[in-house]
Order: C-alpha cells, then structure tokens, then sequence
C-alpha cells in the first residue's frame, strides 16, 4: 500500500460499481476486481447486498471475517459508507417522493419512519465501523433548507437558521454516537445537501457546538462545479477533513449555460464530472496540501464522469492516485548542509558576546 506514512491509497469507492452481474453483484468479486486493478482499499456502501449492517454492529466476528476476506484479496475497508441513508436523516417534503427509492419498500410514503430508520442505520454504522477497526465514516447532511438555496420571493428572516438548528437537532444524537464508538462522522461537501460549501458547513457546525466528531469528506469535484477555491478550502478546513474522494470535474461557461446548468444532461452542461486526469482538477497540488497538514486518510476513487466508460476509469484510477501520493520525507532536505553549534557559538554568529541578555 502507498502512502503508509501520511496520504493512503488508492482506495475505490463501490457505490458506482455494484450491480447484478459479477464481478459487481458481491462484496468478495468486487474485491477480486479493484485488488486485479491495483487498488489496495474500499469504500464500502452499506447496501445488504455488501454488508450486513445490523450484524456488523452486533458482531466483531462478523467483521473480522469480513476484514479476514478482503485482506486475502490484499485490500483493506477505508470506510463504510451512508450517503443514502444520511440523505434520509433529513429531506424537505418537496423531495419526498424521490428519495423514497433510498429506503426499504415497506417505508415507502412514511417519512416519519423512513427518518427513523435512516438515523438507526447511521448509528449502525458508527458501532460496525468501530468493529472494524476504522476512524471514519462518509454520509450526507440530508437537506432542508436547499429548495431556498437561490430564492425568489425572497427568504423570510429567521428561515436558514431555524433549517440548521433543525438539522443540529436531527444529527447531534448521531454525533454522539459516534463520539461513543471513536468514530469520525464525515459529510461530503456537495450540492443538494445543506452542508454544500464552507459557508453552509461553518454555520452547521456552529449549530452542534463544534462537536468533536463532526468533519468532513472532501470531494474537489463540487467545487468546481460550484466556482469554489478547492485548495482554499483545504487550508481553511483541513483540521476537520477526514476522508477524500478524488474525483475530477470542468468548467467551461459560455453565454448560453453555466453554474445552474440549464436543465441539460451531464454531457451538455458547463460543469460536469469527470475520470481524475482528464478534468481541470489540480491533484497535484491537493495531494500537496493534504501531505503538508498531515492528512493520514485514504485517499478514495470515486468515479463518476460523463464521457468515459466506468471500467476505464476504474482502471486508471488506481496507478492515477498511487502517482500522486505524496511520501512524506523523514528529514529535511538541507540537512547535509547542517552545522552543529552550540549555544556559545550560535551567540557569536548573531553578533553576541559573553552572558549578555541572560539572567
């Protein structure tokens, strides 16, 4: 594995892999797939078609045979995943309709207890990831406020901040629970949740007290898309990012089309994803930053684009992020150049003499 000192990787998110037919129908050939790729960790979806979720949390048995499994493909889990089940923790009724498909069929038309059992899956996943022995865990927000992101009539005062003390009152119990498990609760920053840029997760994270266990899935992709500083970010933030999904995107507005998109399909819109490399996505520079701050998480494909076949961007993702991870040096590049002084002569080469300044 790469990066066993700082950055690690490369790592493949599932969610955009699993599917009927082998090898993307279970757990164990999805493993045999990304290890024949060189991918050396997964980011596993809690879909039971992966894991069973409510087992993992019950069983470190369970959990060591799972791990036992992936290990004997050469992979490790990065972490689990509940972006769909965090999407349901909190969902204006406006989308109620078509975020029901995310929920089992029986909860269907029952948002009251979709809810339930979205926030009883988190915290599952919270006691499972602790059974495995990990340190984070991806989800999203959920989303109350965003049909008001860019409104006409204008928002009545009071609206925004009752939508995140809401969100705060939702999430904190959650928080907790990771808190319990010594689990970092990561929300990807993304459009369509409530916590879409830093603006949105500064205001949130005001509203559960700087809780400890709050932090953050870093996705350069949305940023793009939105017009965002996504190294900026990373300075300000980087004491709160816990994992990294490395995905690529462009930008190319013209007079006719731009942030918004226009209701065009991926392929026709301004912005839109794509395989790492071939998007305007400065890696380089990210995998920098994040070895500069002591970023020691996984780093993870998470493949979406809107021109390539998934097969082909699985298999370049791998050797893409080996080639960026960044091996932090064990000592100072100038340290041939060292001179050992000690405190006499060090007083001397600033022009000082004797015990002068001393007391």
């Amino acid at each position: 594995m790469t990066g066993s000192k700082g950055v690690k990787g490369p790592g493949i998110f599932l969610a955009q892999f699993l599917g009927d037919a082998a090898p993307f129908d279970t757990l164990e050939n999805l493993a045999r797939w990304a290890a024949g790729l060189g991918y050396a960790g997964l980011q596993i979806p809690c879909d039971p078609r992966l894991i069973d979720l409510p087992r993992a949390a019950q069983s470190k048995d369970y959990c060591d045979d799972l791990k036992g499994m992936l290990a004997s493909h050469g992979l490790e889990v990065t972490e689990l995943s509940t972006h769909l089940q965090g999407q349901l923790v909190a969902v204006h009724p406006a989308y109620d309709p078509l975020f029901d498909s995310f929920a089992p069929a029986a909860l269907r038309g029952k948002p009251v207890e979709r809810q339930a059992w979205a926030v009883e899956q988190v915290k599952l996943a919270a006691k499972a990831s602790a059974n495995l022995g990990l340190s984070a865990h991806a989800t999203f927000s959920g989303a109350l406020a965003w049909p008001y992101v860019y409104p006409w009539p204008q928002r009545p005062a009071g609206l925004v901040e009752e939508a995140f003390a809401e969100l705060a009152r939702r999430w904190t119990p959650i928080l907790d629970a990771f808190e319990d498990a010594g689990i970092d609760c990561a929300y990807e920053i993304h459009p369509g949740e409530d916590l879409h840029d830093g603006a949105s997760w500064e205001r949130f994270l005001a509203a559960v007290n700087h809780h400890p266990r709050a932090r953050i899935l870093y996705d350069p992709s949305h940023f793009v898309l939105q017009q965002l500083d996504y190294l900026d970010f990373i300075d300000r933030y980087h004491d709160r990012i816990s994992c990294f999904h490395v995905k690529d995107a462009e930008f190319n507005p013209t007079g006719r089309s731009g942030v918004y998109g226009g209701f065009d399909n991926w392929v026709d819109r301004a912005g839109r994803f794509r395989s790492p490399g071939d998007g305007q996505v400065d890696f380089t520079a990210i995998f920098s930053k994040m070895a500069q701050y002591g970023y020691a998480g996984w780093a993870v494909l998470e493949w979406e684009c809107a021109l390539k076949r998934s097969e082909d961007g699985a298999r370049e993702g791998a050797p893409f992020i080996r080639d960026h991870i960044i091996r932090l040096t064990e000592r100072a590049f100038d340290d041939f150049a060292a001179s050992d002084v000690d405190v006499g002569s060090i007083r001397s080469l600033l022009g000082l003499s004797g015990s002068e300044g001393h007391d």
